[in-house]
Parts: structure tokens; sequence; C-alpha cells
């Protein structure tokens, strides 16, 4: 009897992990989708509210920009995206910190010339106060056989 009440106990308790498992991806992932939006949008508040205070923000480039500059890049356009693609997500958590990996396609605008970007990129969240916020980025280029297969 002991041993069923154990048994009984442990999948309750691992169905009950598991729902919460999901729950925080889920949130994390929503995170993602209003980050895309907002930097899609050049929304200063939103990205205000998503990112941490203490972002490092890579880009394929190498160049590397803290919460001030991401945000005004974006914002004032120097930076902008028409569309943004993200597929193949990963979203692997431990604790308070969320890693996101995707594959991002976008077309862009770098100091006012048209591009494309083909990226891999990782972001790092973090939930602190009961909110998930970006605290790191980085991104690296596909291969051209990848980004050509799109």
């Amino acid at each position: 009897m002991l041993k069923k009440s154990c048994l009984f106990l442990f999948l309750v308790l691992s169905t009950v992990l598991t729902f919460a498992q999901a729950k925080e991806e889920q949130a994390v992932a929503q995170q993602v989708e209003k980050l895309r939006k907002a930097m899609i949008d050049g929304d200063q508040t939103a990205l205000q509210n998503l990112t941490s205070d203490k972002l490092t923000y890579g880009h394929s480039s190498g160049t590397i920009e803290d919460k001030k500059l991401f945000i005004g890049n974006i914002v004032n356009k120097k930076s902008s995206f028409a569309t943004m693609d993200l597929t193949n997500q990963t979203i692997s958590i431990s604790d308070n910190v969320a890693l996101v990996r995707h594959k991002l396609d976008a077309v862009t605008s770098n100091d006012g010339k048209p591009a494309e970007a083909h990226l891999f990129v990782l972001l790092v969240w973090q939930k602190t106060g009961g909110q998930w916020k970006l605290v790191a980025r980085q991104a690296v280029k596909q291969p051209v056989e990848t980004a050509a297969a799109k």
C-alpha cells in the first residue's frame, strides 16, 4: 500500500511540475512574441518593459549594445524591421532563467539601407518580480546554405 501511495504521489507531483514548466515556457514564448512585435513597431514603452536594465544585446556583426542604445536604435529607425519571422524556436527553463533559441529571417533597414537578416539567435530571459525580462541576446549569421533553403 505504501508503494502505491508513493507512486501515486510521484505521478501527481510529476504532472504538476510538468504543467508548471509548460506554463512558464508559454509565458516566455509570449514575451518573445511581444519583443518581436515591439521591434517591428519601434514601440519604446514595450521595449523598455521587456528588457532588463542590464541588457547586453549582441549583433551578428559583433556589435554589442546596452539597453539604452538598443532601444534608441530601434525607436530612431537606425535599425528597423519591416518583417521578422521566428522559426524553430526552443525554450529551456532552469529556475528563473530561460534560454530561447530560434531562427530569425527578416527584412530590415540599417541606417536607411534595405537589407535582409538570416540569423540564429540566442535570447536569455530572467524572471524578476514575476516578469520575464530579456537580459542578453546574441546572434550569428546562418550559413549560406541554411539561409538559401528558407
